[in-house]
């Protein structure tokens, strides 16, 4: 793909061979953005897994200490006590039959859902619509829930809960907040998301298993860590 001429004037402060620091990249991501808009920064690892198997598959979540900066519209699949709770806690959608058939007929006009455990007979029949969006669903991303734990679970995602999962090749790419965040809260974001990816290592993980980490924004060139260091600095 050919970039534009502001993308290769920036892209001429990263030096392409070298491994930064975390303190180091974050300073050169805040010079390097020449968009009109907030943009999102984002954490892209290769890890030493082979996502072929079950046992090399990651899928989890982490909490961002400072959110990830976007207004986040919150799907409770749920009835009686459940959905009482659920809109007391401040979800945004709620409901069971009436929200699946407006999904049905192509509605998906929001960024997480989540549904108590007697639901999921009925949810499951929207697998192939929310299941390409990443909106299904599932325990192993904490977005299934009993009724009386539904407050905690959505006052977590309005914190800055996050999923993280490998796609086909191994990667694995997350949001960690806004460019406009200080030095400081995109650092403790960009930490918290590392240790969750460390400590959710697969089992069946052989060898070295983050292989590299890639900080970037929106449209921005990418900046690669020192993995070693940064992976010292988030155990510390």
């Amino acid at each position: 793909m050919e970039h534009g001429k502001k993308y290769r004037e920036v892209a001429k402060l990263v030096e392409p061979e070298k491994l930064y620091n975390l303190d180091e990249a974050i300073d050169l991501l805040k010079k390097i953005s020449y968009v009109k808009f907030d943009p999102t920064i984002e954490l892209h690892f290769r890890l030493g897994i082979d996502p072929r198997h079950a046992d090399q598959q990651i899928r989890s979540t982490a909490t961002l200490p400072h959110g990830t900066g976007k207004t986040v519209r919150i799907l409770v699949f749920t009835q009686g006590e459940g959905e009482s709770l659920a809109r007391q806690a401040g979800a945004d959608y709620v409901g069971s039959d009436d929200l699946i058939k407006q999904i049905e007929a192509g509605w998906t006009d929001f960024d997480i859902a989540i549904a108590t455990p007697e639901q999921m007979a009925k949810v499951g029949r929207l697998g192939k619509i929310l299941g390409r969006r990443g909106l299904m669903p599932n325990p192993k991303s904490g977005t299934i829930s009993q009724p009386g734990d539904l407050p905690r679970v959505i006052q977590e995602v309005r914190r800055g809960k996050v999923e993280f999962r490998n796609d086909k090749t191994g990667l694995v790419h997350v949001g960690v907040g806004k460019l406009s965040f200080n030095e400081q809260q995109i650092k403790e974001n960009v930490v918290s998301l590392i240790d969750g990816i460390v400590r959710n290592k697969p089992t069946g993980a052989k060898g070295v298993y983050v292989q590299s980490i890639t900080l970037t924004s929106t449209m921005s060139p990418g900046i690669r860590l020192d993995v070693n260091p940064v992976l010292a600095e988030v155990a510390s």
